[in-house]
């Protein structure tokens, strides 16, 4: 296990993905509680940094690599979203509703729900709590280096990612180790204290097992696991400032951040 998680060199002879996948999913559902009072009007997706809302940040990100059509699931304050999304032209927005579950479906039961506005070809999987500034690189940089390195051969999922000392935001030990081939252990599978390395809240995924899981309402963490195990979960570093969008005293860091 490499503890610095540093990037791997391409592996010789192994297929990968020329492009970013056309259509992305972005998670937009959460009810934002740890946002709060921010989020007591408005849904999480629209709350601003840096004089922009969250979910235009990650939009704008996924239109620069490409990505021609993003299903947008929602919930809480839907109308109120779904009426800014109609303002937007790159990339175009289908809306996945989840008004009619008490409570929103989870990352995996949303992209779930989502599957006929999906399709089953590998896609692109946004959080919207998610800013990052990368080094001296155009804006799409970190999601095509993503998409490139993808090889769904032999990997089910490939997530991006950020080092502990560029994060913003996040009061967490760390969530992943990684090897010299890419491929990634969850710390709390390792049972390890602290992990260099955070997922940044955006992935590349073949879809299918997401769409046979058994549950209507799940989380993609359960799934990640048994990837994980089976050596077909892969990361792929982002060299930057990552800032976790989270709560008030985040919403601070990043604003603070991006201000420089």
């Amino acid at each position: 296990m490499d503890p610095a998680g540093d990037p791997p060199a391409v592996r010789a002879g192994v297929r990968r993905v020329s492009a970013p996948p056309k259509t992305a999913m972005v998670l937009a559902a959460g009810l934002g509680t740890r946002l709060r009072p921010l989020t007591d009007d408005r849904p999480k997706a629209l709350v601003e940094v840096g004089g922009r809302a969250l979910i235009d940040h990650m939009l704008d990100r996924l239109a620069d690599a490409g990505v021609e059509r993003a299903v947008v699931n929602v919930h809480a304050f839907a109308d109120r979203l779904v009426d800014h999304l109609a303002a937007r032209t790159a990339p175009r927005i289908a809306i996945s509703d989840e008004r009619d579950h008490p409570v929103p479906l989870e990352t995996g039961g949303g992209i779930k729900r989502a599957r006929d506005l999906l399709g089953d070809a590998p896609i692109l999987v946004a959080n919207i709590d998610s800013v990052w500034i990368e080094d001296g690189e155009p804006p799409a940089a970190a999601i095509r280096s993503l998409c490139g390195g993808f090889d769904p051969a032999v990997e089910t999922a490939r997530l991006m990612l950020a080092r502990m000392e560029r994060t913003f935001g996040f009061d967490g030990p760390g969530d992943f180790f990684m090897d010299d081939a890419a491929r990634l252990v969850p710390r709390r599978v390792s049972g390890a204290p602290a992990a260099p390395l955070n997922y940044m809240g955006v992935h590349i995924v073949d879809p299918r097992p997401i769409y046979a899981h058994p549950e209507t309402a799940f989380g993609l963490f359960q799934l990640w696991v048994g990837w994980a195990a089976a050596g077909r979960l892969a990361g792929q570093v982002m060299e930057g400032d990552w800032m976790h969008v989270g709560d008030p005293d985040a919403l601070d860091a990043a604003e603070r951040r991006l201000s420089r």
